[in-house]
């Protein structure tokens, strides 16, 4: 028997990912709004009752723009990549990326979201950004929006749970599609777009107290979420012929808890359930097994006149994901319950799990990639993969992280074999290249970093960055193309 030696292709990316919110701060410069991210309190770890509960109401907004709050809100902060970029890309670009992913929050070309022009100083200063990019020969992937819906839309029409909202998402998509268009090719609509049926506020800015029924709220600002990106998508073939526009999907696949029949058919629905939101993007219709769900939870998608020609006519050029973990389906769930991206899962009994309890499975995006590879026969491109764990500062400086290049190389090792397999894969996009704030728990001590930044879960310390040891570990993984692990 022959032995096949899988390789990644030559033009493979290699690089990391970020979103404004967690990394720009300068929430209150340039010009910038609000937008969703900011109204994100850090809760201290000891007096949280759900490790990712980030859904907010109009109680906690009300709270935040009150003169009186103490609250601290350390999305606002970032680790001021606002000032910081130069520094910031000179240390990716050390590393060797060949791409780098961020997002133009939304709120710094359109303070309030429907504007009548857009703010100068924001758009230079994604300007700055990308020429430092280009200085180094690092390919930008911009995501339009990544939580960071304007908070003046959530005032003015509760978010994407009003159609208005179309019209001024795909304006802000034009006008950054013609500021940038001889400096970006690669574009994502929505960060993650699953997120809006979880935290409705997180994902798509609708105060789910202000509906009288927010399940419906929800998919139905799903379905503008929709009709957008592939508006956007239009507009962006228009304006950048060469131009490619991905969708993102935070990819929770689901095993059966056992072999029972029941659990297997349990397994499949989550994962249906999940994969429906690619479906749109890549097939450009709703799949007939939402029926049931939609009929059964008395949803309505109103839809205009239009729509589902525009979704069939409109689809994404290539499919971005995060992975992160896997998870278990039972119709008895029983078992011991481990925290997760976003959902909680039974414990795996075959997986280790990070310090925050999401079980790590290597072999598990191998499989996503061919299931979905399988379903789309589109190109794939990993934008977020990595391990959030407490790092230590040693006496001299250095960070020994052992354990975030044994993750990262694991996962590294079974998307070189997806390639072996046949999978047509665009890149890998590390979570967090440097530390950055949390998005589910808003800590900076959830270190994703190959970059340490010196800033507490209080917002103390000097923001000086330093390399740790997985810093020269993924800068011998891009030298050498995915061949020196």
């Amino acid at each position: 028997m022959t032995q096949y030696k899988a390789k990644f292709p030559e033009n493979f990316y290699w690089g990391g990912a970020t979103a404004a919110n967690q990394i720009e701060g300068a929430f209150d410069k340039g010009g910038k709004g609000l937008s969703a991210a900011d109204f994100v309190e850090y809760i201290p770890k000891d007096q949280r009752t759900k490790d990712n509960t980030m859904e907010i109401m109009s109680e906690q907004i009300r709270k935040s723009l009150s003169s009186e709050s103490s609250a601290r809100y350390p999305k606002r902060e970032g680790i001021d990549f606002y000032h910081r970029y130069k520094e910031d890309i000179a240390l990716f670009a050390e590393m060797g990326f060949t791409a780098f992913r961020f997002s133009i929050n939304w709120s710094r070309i359109f303070p309030k979201g429907y504007d009548e022009t857009p703010n100068e100083a924001g758009l230079q200063f994604y300007d700055n950004v990308l020429n430092e990019l280009a200085k180094y020969n690092i390919e930008p992937i911009v995501t339009l929006a990544h939580y960071e819906t304007p908070y003046g839309l959530t005032e003015k029409y509760n978010g994407w749970v009003s159609r208005e909202v179309i019209d001024h998402f795909v304006r802000y998509a034009e006008t950054v599609f013609i500021r940038y268009k001889d400096k970006v090719k690669y574009w994502i609509s929505f960060n993650e777009i699953n997120m809006i049926t979880i935290s409705p506020f997180t994902g798509g800015g609708i105060l789910s107290d202000k509906e009288e029924d927010p399940m419906q709220a929800k998919y139905q600002g799903l379905h503008h979420q929709f009709v957008a990106s592939a508006l956007a998508t239009k507009k962006l073939h228009e304006i950048i012929p060469h131009g490619k526009m991905g969708c993102m999907l935070a990819r929770m696949s689901h095993y059966p808890y056992t072999p029972n029949p029941e659990d297997v058919l349990k397994a499949q629905k989550d994962n249906q359930d999940n994969l429906f939101f690619t479906d749109v993007h890549a097939r450009g219709k709703y799949p007939k097994y939402m029926e049931r769900f939609f009929i059964e939870n008395d949803i309505n998608i109103v839809k205009e006149t239009g729509d589902d020609k525009i979704l069939k006519q409109y689809p994404v050029d290539y499919i971005t994901i995060s992975y992160y973990m896997s998870m278990l389906s039972s119709i008895s769930p029983e078992g011991e319950v481990t925290e997760g991206n976003l959902m909680n899962s039974l414990k795996n009994p075959y997986l280790e799990a990070s310090d925050w309890g999401w079980q790590i499975d290597p072999v598990g995006i191998r499989v996503v990639l061919n299931d979905m590879y399988d379903r789309y026969e589109l190109p794939i491109f990993i934008v977020e993969n990595g391990l959030g764990a407490y790092d230590r500062v040693e006496e001299d400086g250095s960070i020994h992280d052992n354990y975030r290049i044994d993750y990262l190389r694991k996962h590294i090792e079974q998307i070189k074999e997806a390639a072996g397999d046949g999978v047509e894969l665009m890149g890998y996009l590390a979570w967090g290249p440097i530390d950055l704030v949390s998005m589910s728990t808003s800590e900076m001590s959830k270190r994703y970093g190959f970059i340490y930044v010196d800033k507490d879960d209080e917002g103390n310390g000097t923001l000086e960055r330093s390399r740790k040891d997985s810093f020269y570990w993924y800068k011998q993984v891009i030298e050498s193309n995915g061949e020196k692990l």
